[in-house]
């Protein structure tokens, strides 16, 4: 049987491996142990046992309650947590997603005992070695035997950078999740009745970057951008404590105060608040994306994205922290007649996994 160590820190990887996780217990039981670690990288309340049941995947077997600190000292962390792991699991595979500090400890723990990594997500490049994002990616692909691309731009740059072996265009495990969850999302989330919405007519707004959230005149800009359209329409925020608290040693609490500020959101409530809203303002990778998927243009407020076809496309336009742009952005939204397949055709999953099964019987 093969055996796969799935290594997860935050709460978008728990849900991009659940595409990869129903995929082998509703196809590949009887070929394939999944191992689900999670090294605690980011708290978040909402991540309970509602959490697991919503995406309907086992809770973790290894918890390793690593989060806070320095970058350097939260990897160090999770390397040697990490490495006891793989020490008593003896895996076949190490599979991890995108580009945070778990991914990156992951990937030099398993490349350190010679164990095959297989990189979901690979080859993104936003071009900004400020973001530690962009590090953990970089390292992660250099180190991993597999490479699943989400889109042919992620295979370019991994060609441009001489790599060529093991990479496979399987397209985004998101969208595979974006469309197995939004009809349940509509069916089971009250979350418009709750909060007051209709449909249509209000701005779904998420914040969370260091880059913005850390950087007090960004923040003091966005804030003021966002007070700026709760005069006119519903803003909604779901927002992380800290920040909230951020918000409020700036003095923006009272600008603020027509915004309807609300505590992170559970997975199928977020997933309903997207797909309804007017428009969606961001700095989200992930939001980017499931705004294009669910055809709700989106104003990113980041100077560069890795998810640059949605901007080619013009689904999406980047506006930095600049409170002028984010307004006249959301104000008036353009919704493109083009929308072509770049992510795949739902099916990334599945043909992960496959590959992996073809790579196991190869090698064996």
């Amino acid at each position: 049987m093969l055996k796969i160590l799935t290594i997860v820190g935050a709460r978008p990887q728990f849900i991009k491996a659940a595409a990869v996780s129903r995929v082998i217990r509703k196809d590949y039981a009887d070929d394939i142990e999944e191992i689900l670690v999670h090294t605690g990288q980011h708290y978040d309340e909402n991540m309970s046992q509602v959490f697991f049941d919503e995406l309907d995947i086992p809770s973790p077997k290894f918890n390793l309650e690593i989060s806070g600190g320095t970058h350097g000292a939260m990897t160090g962390q999770m390397l040697g947590a990490i490495e006891r792991v793989l020490f008593s699991v003896k895996p076949d595979w190490v599979l991890i997603y995108g580009d945070t500090n778990s991914t990156l400890a992951g990937a030099l723990a398993a490349a350190k005992l010679q164990i095959p990594i297989a990189h979901v997500e690979a080859g993104l490049r936003s071009f900004n070695m400020r973001m530690p994002e962009e590090i953990n990616r970089i390292l992660a692909d250099r180190v991993s035997s597999l490479l699943f691309c989400p889109t042919q731009n992620a295979v370019k740059n991994l060609a441009d950078e001489g790599v060529r072996k093991g990479v496979s265009l399987v397209g985004d495990v998101m969208y595979d999740v974006s469309l197995y969850y939004r009809d349940l999302a509509k069916s089971r989330s009250n979350a418009l009745e709750r909060l007051g919405l209709t449909a249509g007519e209000y701005v779904l707004a998420t914040c969370h970057r260091a880059e913005n959230t850390d950087d007090p005149i960004r923040l003091r800009e966005i804030g003021l951008a966002l007070a700026d359209l709760a005069a006119k329409q519903p803003v909604v925020l779901p927002l992380h404590p800290r920040t909230a608290k951020i918000l409020a040693e700036l003095g923006l609490t009272a600008a603020l105060k027509d915004v309807r500020i609300v505590e992170p959101l559970p997975f199928l409530d977020m997933i309903r608040l997207e797909q309804s809203a007017r428009v969606i303002v961001t700095d989200s990778g992930g939001v980017q994306k499931e705004a294009f998927f669910y055809n709700v243009p989106c104003v990113t407020m980041r100077d560069e994205t890795e998810w640059i076809e949605t901007v080619e496309m013009g689904w999406n336009v980047l506006v930095g922290a600049s409170r002028k742009m984010i307004v006249s952005a959301v104000s008036n939204p353009h919704r493109p007649d083009i929308k072509e397949d770049v992510y795949g055709n739902g099916a990334a999953a599945l043909k992960i996994i496959q590959t992996l099964r073809g790579e196991a019987r190869n090698s064996a």
